[in-house]
């Protein structure tokens, strides 16, 4: 019988997936079967994710991983390889934000860690993964997919937040790239962009009455997205009903850019 959506042995990594999104779609692929591994560079939210995770009864590892360090992700996912024999997805999600009073205040190391973790991190981290996946591929087992989360700011101008949009805006050329390199894999590669959601990186706007009435307020759905409404995405991505899918950004943001 074919299930499409059924990730029963396969492995897929998550990089910020001990909260927010990416703990959101971490929950959606291990109910789905498939056995994670998380990156985060806090140990103890790697623990408690952990522990969220294993409910669900597959094989959950965690590892402090610093994706901003090209050494450290390339070690990593080494490591990662290693310990669970493949990687059949990869969802390079961590990134940070800044909170700029003025494009003219931006830079300095703010900026250059910003830059490293959302564009450099993300890079060297779906670099890692595909060089796993042509290996595989050459050997007789084609296949993978290639994630990024990437941001609605990549489409509009994002007034302080220049820095933020911009990496976002970067890596969803850089999956197009990966989804026309290495097609002849069987690798497929796209982009998630999410709205505005309900996460420790949106705290201070969710806080704020003003920004929940004049920008959530025009929000179709008139609400905050949830990190679990990516559960779904994220198996349809990584499992076998997707295989003919590569090279989108798929927006997920309650209607907000069609308003």
């Amino acid at each position: 019988m074919f299930k499409p959506f059924d990730l029963s042995g396969k492995t897929a990594l998550v990089t910020g997936g001990n909260g927010g999104i990416g703990l959101g779609m971490a929950h959606g692929l291990a109910a789905a079967g498939a056995d994670l591994v998380i990156w985060g560079t806090n140990a103890e939210k790697n623990a408690r994710a952990t522990a969220e995770l294993a409910a669900h009864g597959t094989r959950i590892t965690a590892r402090v991983v610093d994706v901003a360090n090209e050494d450290d992700v390339v070690a990593a996912m080494a490591g990662a390889i290693a310990h669970t024999g493949r990687l059949d997805a990869c969802f390079a999600n961590a990134g940070v934000s800044n909170r700029w009073g003025s494009f003219l205040d931006m830079g300095g190391a703010d900026y250059r860690r910003l830059m490293a973790i959302n564009l450099d991190g993300q890079v060297w981290t779906m670099r890692e993964a595909c060089r796993h996946m042509k290996v595989r591929a050459e050997a007789g087992d084609r296949g993978g997919a290639i994630v990024c989360v990437a941001s609605m700011a990549a489409l509009f101008g994002a007034a302080r937040n220049e820095d933020y949009s911009a990496t976002k805006a970067a890596v969803i050329s850089v999956i197009k790239g990966i989804a026309v390199e290495f097609a002849r894999y069987g690798v497929r590669a796209n982009a998630i962009l999410p709205g505005w959601v309900a996460t420790g990186m949106t705290q201070a706007a969710q806080a704020n009455d003003q920004f929940t009435d004049r920008v959530i307020g025009r929000v179709p759905m008139r609400r905050w997205g949830k990190p679990d409404e990516f559960a779904g995405i994220a198996v349809y991505l990584a499992s076998d009903a997707s295989t003919f899918h590569s090279g989108d950004a798929i927006l997920i943001d309650g209607g907000y850019a069609a308003f």
